[in-house]
C-alpha cells in the first residue's frame, strides 16, 4: 500500500490540474479532504491514512480508490474487478474510543474492499459476519483514531483469549481491549494509557463482535 506522503502527492497532482497555475500545498489537500491542518499534520506525521476521507475524495471525482492506495491502473483491475467483496458499512454508526457513542437510526451501505484486503478479514468465507463502523474518540489511540473504519466479525464474540471488541453496554458502543479475570469478571482497556481500565461483571456487557481490521492488522 502506498504511504500517506505518497497519496499526498497523487492528490496534489489531482488539484492541480484543477486550479491551475497555482501551486498546491498540504493545506490545500486537507480542505479537500475535509480534514483540519492539524490533523492532517498528525497524520501525516504517523502515516495514518484517513480512508473514510479518500473514499469521499474518489468518488465526487470517479477515480478508483485501488489506484490512489496501491497505484494499480483502472485498466490493470478490469479483470479483478470483475469478482466484487463489499461488506455492510454502518455508516452512520459511531463506536466511541472515548464516552460512549452509538445512534438510533442504521443506514446500510455496502463497502468494497480490495481484493488484497480480503485475507486480513478471515478470508472469502468469513465476509458474510464482517461489518464495517466508524471510530470516535482518543480512548484507543494510537491503535485507533478518530473516523477510522473498522471492521467487525460479529460470529467472533468468545472474550477468555482476549482481545480488541466492539461492546455494548448501558453507555454506549465502545471499542475496547477486554480481558477475562481470574475472578469472571472482565477489564475493560484503552490502549490510551490517560483512561484508566473499567471492570465489569459479564451480564453489564453485550459483545458485538471482534474487531479485526482497521484497513491493516489488529494486534
Amino acid at each position: 500500500m502506498n504511504s500517506f506522503i505518497d497519496i499526498i502527492e497523487e492528490i496534489k497532482s489531482i488539484i492541480s490540474a484543477e486550479v491551475a497555475p497555482k501551486k498546491v500545498f498540504d493545506k490545500d489537500v486537507a480542505e479537500s479532504l475535509g480534514i483540519s491542518q492539524m490533523n492532517f499534520a498528525t497524520m501525516k506525521k504517523r502515516n495514518k491514512i484517513p480512508f473514510n476521507e479518500l473514499l469521499d475524495f474518489c468518488a465526487k471525482r470517479s477515480i478508483s480508490i485501488n489506484w490512489l492506495l496501491y497505484g494499480q491502473s483502472p485498466e490493470s483491475l478490469v479483470e479483478a474487478t470483475n469478482k466484487f467483496y463489499m461488506v455492510k458499512y454502518f455508516s452512520d454508526i459511531n463506536a466511541s474510543a472515548g464516552g460512549g457513542s452509538d445512534t438510533e437510526f442504521e443506514e446500510i451501505n455496502e463497502l468494497e474492499i480490495p481484493e488484497q484486503f480480503v485475507f486480513m478479514l478471515g478470508g472469502e468465507k468469513e465476509l458474510k459476519n464482517i461489518e464495517a463502523i466508524n471510530v470516535s474518540g482518543d480512548s484507543m489511540e494510537p491503535t485507533f483514531s478518530y473516523n477510522d473504519i473498522v471492521f467487525i466479525n460479529r460470529s467472533k464474540t468468545d472474550i477468555n483469549r482476549g482481545g480488541i471488541f466492539t461492546i455494548r453496554t448501558e453507555a454506549g458502543l465502545f471499542i475496547k481491549r477486554v480481558q477475562k479475570r481470574i475472578d469472571g469478571k472482565l477489564d475493560i482497556i484503552s490502549d490510551n494509557t490517560v483512561y484508566n481500565t473499567q471492570t465489569l461483571n459479564p451480564d453489564e456487557l453485550e459483545v458485538v463482535g471482534r474487531v479485526v481490521s482497521r484497513f491493516g492488522d489488529v494486534d
